[in-house]
């Protein structure tokens, strides 16, 4: 097996959704994708031309199938994906009220990847990586997901591996909301690499203005905070340096559900070719772009050539702002 670059834990849903611009109760068709953040990192990198891994738990049922298989089909390795007869796969529910209007209904709760354990993330699966990437969903779905998460970030320092932390906040998933903040705060202090929304980072450091939450959210020396300011584009922070990349302008949003983790791919495969921070910053806006432009989770995830083409394309008032 290639070795792999980048190695994510997470839960995946089926996701059902409707191809109309209706309440879910008047809605009769809808169409079966699927959706999971750390897997739609995965297949994004993968789409980059990187080797990813994903770790889940799936119900050993037809939808659990479905997803590994899809997931599978796309490039990534799930060889760490184990299987459960105690609970099923998740399923979830998309609502398209406007192009700018979508709820989504989530059927999670006590689901296969709830039973997702330390025993199920191998050390030696992670040290095959160069980069492990978590989100703070994942210890949201139960105490064993939470000690998972820390026991694979345990495992990729002890293998010398970039940690990037998703924040991904997930406010309904948390029965007590302090809690979700000292959890995902102390997951913050372990990453190399912090990609929070601004409403996230306002949430974990109680700062309104990004860039005070930017510099409140770091707490060494060597940490980067690279926060995504939606259509105005980004802001990057480190002890070396600032700034602030500008969006790439869509003809018109179809689907905004993905935006975040085609992001977090676009980041990461700079990281791991060495670029700058503003280099990974303007690489995720590109990929954040693209994808709200198709409908689905990961269904508008670029190539490699179809990203470099958009980004030759893309007329944008600023480039980069330091």
């Amino acid at each position: 097996m290639k070795p792999l670059d980048v190695v994510t834990l997470g839960e995946t849903m089926v996701l059902f959704s409707s191809t109309e611009h209706l309440p879910l109760e008047y809605v009769h068709q809808m169409q079966k994708q699927i959706g999971g953040a750390e897997s739609n990192v995965a297949i994004g990198l993968s789409r980059l031309g990187l080797k990813a891994g994903w770790i889940s738990k799936l119900g050993e049922d037809p939808f659990g199938r479905y997803v590994q298989k899809f997931i599978r089909g796309e490039g990534v390795d799930t060889s760490a994906v184990t299987y459960t007869d105690r609970a099923p796969t998740s399923v979830f529910f998309k609502e398209k009220l406007s192009a700018e209007q979508v709820n989504v209904y989530y059927y999670r709760k006590n689901s296969a990847a709830s039973l997702m354990s330390a025993d199920d993330v191998k050390g030696d699966y992670i040290a095959q990586a160069k980069v492990l990437h978590v989100t703070g969903i994942t210890p949201a779905l139960s105490e064993s997901c939470k000690e998972a998460v820390f026991h694979a970030i345990q495992q990729a320092k002890d293998h010398n591996l970039t940690i990037v932390f998703d924040p991904n906040v997930r406010y309904k998933l948390w029965d007590d909301l302090d809690e979700a903040r000292e959890v995902l705060l102390k997951i913050a202090s372990l990453a190399d690499y912090i990609l929070p929304g601004t409403d996230e980072a306002a949430f974990l450091t109680g700062e309104e203005d990004y860039e005070a939450s930017a510099r409140k959210l770091l707490t060494n020396d060597s940490q980067k905070v690279i926060m995504k300011l939606g259509e105005e584009g980004a802001y990057y922070h480190s002890l070396e340096e600032t700034g602030r990349v500008s969006g790439f302008p869509v003809q018109q949003v179809i689907d905004p559900v993905g935006a975040g983790d085609g992001f977090a791919a676009g980041v990461i495969s700079q990281l791991l070719e060495g670029a700058s921070l503003a280099e990974m910053t303007e690489y995720g806006n590109a990929v954040g772009a693209f994808v709200v432009q198709m409908s689905g989770d990961i269904e508008g995830v670029p190539t490699k050539p179809q990203l470099e083409q958009f980004m030759k394309s893309g007329n944008r008032k600023t480039d980069v702002e330091r």
